[in-house]
This record gives C-alpha cells, structure tokens and sequence, in this order.
C-alpha cells in the first residue's frame, strides 16, 4: 500500500540537506557532520579521488554506535487480534473495486516487499509515475510516497484504496463488502470491539505495515558490535559512502527517508519532474532492481556510477564502485526468519 504518489513537494537546495517535518536533532547534527566530511575530503584529495581510503587501524574512526545509521529495531508491540485482521486485509482482493489486486498484489512479501519492476501499467492504462516502493520499513521513513506526500500509513492506505491507478475503490466500497462477510464481522468485533468502520479499517492494515520491518542485517549486526560481520572489503565500501557525501542523504534508521533532495543535480538522473523526491530508504536495496523513480538504472553498478556522475560529480573506478556495492548488499535485512531476497 505505499506504491505510488499524487502531489508535489517544495523544491530543496541542490547537494545539501534540508530540515523538513520532525527529523531529530541528533540525526541532522549527524546529516551536517557527514556533509562537512564530505567537502574536507574534496578538498584535501584536490578534487580528485585516485584511490579507495585504506582500511581504518583499531584507534580509528570505525566505532559502530557512533556511526550515522542506526539499526533497525524489532517491530513495536502490537494486539496480536489486530495484527492478524491486517494481514488478512493486506491479502484481501476485496479492498480493489473489481475484485482483482490486494496490498499484496504489488508488495510481495515473499521477495523485497515491493515488485519487480515490470508493472508500469496502471489498471486504467495509463503509465505509472513511480517505479513501486517497498512496503519493509516504510513506517520507519518520516513520508511515504517517492513524493513523500503521505505522513502516516493509514493516509496513504486510503489513498491507494481511492486511486484509479491502484484499488479504484473507496473506504465506503470495501466497508460494504466485508460487513458482508460474518467471519471478517466476527473478526473486526474480535480485534476492535465492533463491525468494521473506517478507522479501524486503517488502523488493522497499518497496523500490520508497522510489523512489516527487516532487521538483521549484516551491517545492523555490525553497528550492534560484532565486528566480524563485515568484510574489509565491505568497510571500506562504507568508508567510501561516508567520506564521498553519500551518506549526507543516506543515514539514519532507514539509510534515507528521512528527507526531501534535488536529484540530478550535476547530470539528469531518472525522470526529470519532479525535480525535488523524498530520499528513498537503502535498506534491501540489492534487491530493488531495477532503480531510481522511474526505474531506468538496470543494477546496483549502473545505479552507483550513475548517483556519483549525478549528485556528487563524481566518476567512479571499478574498484571504487565494487567497494560500494559490497557495503549495499550488507544492509539487507531478514522477514519472518529469512533473508529479503529479489523476486525471480
């Protein structure tokens, strides 16, 4: 249910930060300290950049609970009654006016939460805005929505019910239909206390979203201080992501979406309107091919050469680059006992 976006945002300054809805303080001190590392290296290294950092020595700066991206928490506590009615809702086809698509339809929990890149068709025919988000820890991101024109996740799930390009139904649509069915009654009265209504029609499929969060990456358990979960190699693509200003949009719990950036700044970078997106999350992201908005980088090595010509002014080597992807492919996480994985 957070697969696509209808409004525009305010436009940001190009390869800065910029202070939107209630990111914490600690978090933006952290966001100003990464970019001002960024800018020390350029000018040290003259502009250039020749070769990789070496490998940091034990005094120095790898400290996992000091670093600026923090470990995905457990899912918070929930009624376990309005955990199990939201994932059936999550399934049900009903909430879609014909009977045909559920939240489930596009965000497949079986793979990367979202889809595989190949449904650029809206039900109605016309062309998707957005390539399709992952619903794993959504709820973690301070906007829903490549636009991030969502706060909460009941917003945006009605949202999607109402969108001729997702459900084309309504609240008042899929109420009639499962006050129809005495099970869903009998399971509404269960959870909430009575026969479903709008809210707690929102409320259950949020709820679920909420659970729907993938810890225990390799790198998580790095920040958590096993310092054999990272490869040399695998550090010094992180080291590379920090001292090169990657990690200026990308930290925090979600590495991204935390705030709103100017993309294509140096060179055109996925569709060119809207000029201003919310920085998507990296978690999973080995398996979220393919990438950008509109989904025209084919892979992670295109997608990293393509953010460094972009957003930094940067070109790559291939060691460099191969550096970085081995950082990426430890940030994905584990649902339900088992690794996220690509769909097929």
């Amino acid at each position: 249910m957070v697969a696509h976006a209808g409004s525009s945002m305010p436009s940001g300054s190009s390869m800065r930060c910029f202070a939107t809805g209630r990111a914490s303080p600690t978090l933006w001190q952290r966001c100003l300290r990464s970019v001002g590392l960024c800018l020390a290296f350029c000018l040290m290294a003259g502009g250039t950049f020749a070769q990789p950092p070496q490998l940091p020595t034990a005094a120095a700066t790898l400290v996992p609970d000091q670093e600026p991206i923090t470990p995905i928490p457990q899912a918070p506590p929930a009624d376990p009654l309005k955990l199990a009615l939201g994932e059936r809702l999550f399934a049900d086809r009903r909430l879609s006016h014909d009977g045909t698509l559920a939240c489930s339809s596009c965000h497949d929990l079986h793979t990367n939460g979202a889809d595989d890149g190949r449904r650029t068709l809206a039900r109605n025919g016309s062309k998707l805005p957005f390539t399709v988000l992952s619903v794993f820890n959504a709820a973690l991101s301070f906007r829903l929505n490549w636009e991030g024109n969502f706060r909460t996740l009941e917003s945006q799930a009605q949202s999607s019910l109402e969108n001729p390009a997702n459900m084309a139904s309504s609240v008042d649509e899929v109420l009639a239909k499962l006050s129809a069915d005495a099970q869903m009654v009998q399971q509404f009265h269960d959870a909430y206390g009575h026969s479903p209504d709008r809210t707690s029609l929102l409320d259950a499929i949020a709820t679920y979203e909420r659970s729907l969060v993938t810890p225990g990456s390799r790198f998580d358990r790095w920040l958590d201080g096993n310092t054999a979960a990272l490869t040399a190699e695998e550090q010094t693509g992180y080291e590379l992501f920090k001292s090169l200003g990657c990690v200026s949009c990308h930290q925090g719990v979600n590495v991204g979406g935390n705030l709103f950036e100017r993309h294509g700044i140096f060179r055109p970078l996925g569709s060119p309107l809207p000029e201003v997106l919310r920085v998507p999350s990296l978690r999973n992201v080995a398996t979220m091919a393919p990438y950008f908005d509109d989904g025209s980088s084919p892979d992670l090595d295109d997608a990293v050469r393509r953010m460094a010509a972009a957003q930094l002014d940067r070109t790559l080597s291939d060691q460099q680059v191969t550096a970085i992807i081995a950082f990426l492919r430890t940030l994905t996480g584990t649902f339900d006992g088992a690794a996220v994985v690509a769909p097929p």
